[in-house]
């Protein structure tokens, strides 16, 4: 059976940070950070956005990316994130109903450190191959 994308999705925080302020606070090299990350500034997600928020956005654009996938037929969700943000409610629930995919799905999060998200990706292509669910969602948000 062959498997792929049919829509991806991305949200990044609007808000941004310099290196130097990043390396002042640590009392670090800024020149030194720059060249080791290789960047000049980083999202800073605004004090009403978290990883819900964020998988919630790049669901939905993925979505409006899929050429008219109904919602209601994706079979899965799975977020992955180093920063859930409820110790025992699980992201997936709120992105799930948020997009959509609500009442028959499978929900799961993932916690993998910077590996979560493609580990969430992983799972719910295994599931489309093995012919389980017919869409599924996986997103790697922090």
């Amino acid at each position: 059976m062959s498997v792929g994308i049919v829509g991806y999705g991305a949200f990044i925080p609007s808000r941004r940070i310099k290196l130097e302020e990043i390396a002042k606070v640590w009392g670090a090299d800024a020149p030194a950070y720059k060249r080791g990350l290789q960047l000049h500034e980083k999202s800073v997600p605004g004090a009403d956005e978290d990883t819900v928020t964020m998988s919630v956005e790049a669901g939905r654009n993925a979505l409006l990316r899929s050429g008219g996938v109904d919602a209601a037929k994706i079979g899965c969700v799975y977020v992955g994130s180093e920063s859930h943000p409820y110790a025992v409610k699980p992201s997936g629930t709120i992105v799930a109903e948020a997009i959509g995919a609500t009442p028959d799905i499978h929900i799961a999060d993932f916690e993998f450190a910077c590996k979560a998200g493609t580990e969430s990706m992983f799972v719910a292509q295994s599931l489309v191959r093995a012919g389980e669910v017919r869409y599924a969602v996986g997103i790697g948000a922090d």
